[in-house]
């Protein structure tokens, strides 16, 4: 099946000095495209992987934190309600991604945490993209790695909070 997803157009002569306004303009727009085509790369993988895009998603983020999490964590940094969150811990340990342990600090919780059961499939799935994603960065000086690391910290701030006015938190 062929790929319907067309390709950007990459302006191979970039005009000589944008304006500021240009260059924000030219940002949003290839952060448009970047955030729809990873949505999509996202969709494929869980499809790889037989799980839910926001399965997928729980997946990830788990991997990042240091510590195990609630369900009622799990709910903030999904932007799920807590019924949600509850379903979707619920579907991630019937998958063998995660497990519960005993909250050592009080007996009504539980945490959640990553299992090992299916890390070299994960591990697996991740290789080719993972390498794609990181030889996009090769090009890129130290000063220009820092400048997108700030981008994408910053954009993930202003994310977040944008989710938590819409949802009128």
């Amino acid at each position: 099946m062929s790929n319907p997803i067309p390709k950007p157009k990459l302006n191979p002569k970039p005009s000589p000095k944008p304006n500021r306004a240009e260059l924000l303009a030219a940002v949003t727009v290839a952060a448009r495209r970047q955030h729809a085509a990873y949505t999509l790369f996202n969709q494929a993988m869980a499809d790889r992987l037989g799980l839910h895009p926001t399965d997928l998603q729980c997946v990830s983020l788990l991997g990042l934190e240091p510590d195990p999490l609630t369900t009622g964590e799990i709910a903030k940094l999904t932007g799920l309600t807590s019924g949600s969150a509850t379903r979707l811990v619920d579907r991630l340990l019937r998958a063998g991604l995660v497990e519960r342990h005993p909250d050592p600090h009080d007996r009504r919780r539980t945490r959640i945490s990553l299992t090992a059961d299916r890390a070299p499939e994960l591990t697996a799935a991740w290789d080719a993209p993972g390498t794609a994603f990181a030889e996009a960065l090769d090009e890129f000086t130290e000063e220009e790695l820092g400048a997108i690391e700030r981008y994408l910290a910053r954009t993930t701030e202003v994310g977040v909070e944008q989710a938590e006015r819409l949802r009128g938190q």
